[in-house]
Parts: C-alpha cells; structure tokens; sequence
C-alpha cells in the first residue's frame, strides 16, 4: 500500500492551523525509549496492540526516527486500512530536529547505579 508523504513544512503549517493533525511516534523501543525529544502533544504508538483512541475526523501524521520511514509507513498504512486519514513524516524525528522545528521534551532512562564493588578491576 502507498501510503502518502507530508514534508515538515508542511506539517508545521498545518500544526499552526485551527485542524491541526493528531501526531502519533511510531518509533522502535530503542530508539523511542534513548531519546529525550518528541513532536509536541504526540500520541505513542507503533502499531502493536489495539490503536489507542483517535479521531476519525482529523488527519492523522505518524513519524519515525528511520529516514526512509519505515516504521511510520507501516503503522501510517495500518491505520488508513481502518479507515483513518494517515500520512508519514518525510525524513522523520532526525530532519524534524535539523530543521529546528518545535519539539516537547520527555524523559529517557537513567542509568541504574552500580552495585557496590561492581567497577572494580
């Protein structure tokens, strides 16, 4: 299924818009879990499990953090087989970033401390 594409451009026009897009991260767990950086107000889903609560309608922009987006593209055709309006963020979270678009901040996991004795050589 083609699945179509929408530039950051304009995707940051229509955020700015009074129908702005529901934005969901379809990022892997690794790459979703060690960052620290998110779209603002995005939705967290990778297309596993039920499909959390979206409306029908808005449209619907899933990115990724892969510039070929092929975790948005999967997610993004799944739910326009369920009747959703859905496209994928060209090039992602990373050109989402370079570009120095709005970003909202979400933790990243620290760093367990080390057992006592457990650095010694």
């Amino acid at each position: 299924m083609s699945v179509p594409r929408i530039s950051k451009e304009d995707l940051k026009l229509r955020l700015e818009s009074d129908t702005a897009p529901v934005l969901v991260d379809a990022r892997l767990k690794y790459p979703f879990e060690h960052s620290t950086l998110m779209l603002p107000g995005a939705i967290r889903f990778t297309g596993d499990g039920p499909v959390p609560s979206l409306p029908r309608d808005r449209e619907i922009v899933v990115y990724d953090s892969d510039p070929n987006e092929l975790a948005s593209s999967r997610v993004a055709a799944g739910l326009i087989r369920q009747g959703f309006r859905a496209s994928a963020l060209k090039g992602g979270i990373v050109e989402w970033i370079g570009a120095n678009l709005p970003t909202s901040t979400k933790d990243a996991p620290k760093q367990a401390t080390p057992e006592p004795g457990a650095l010694k050589g």
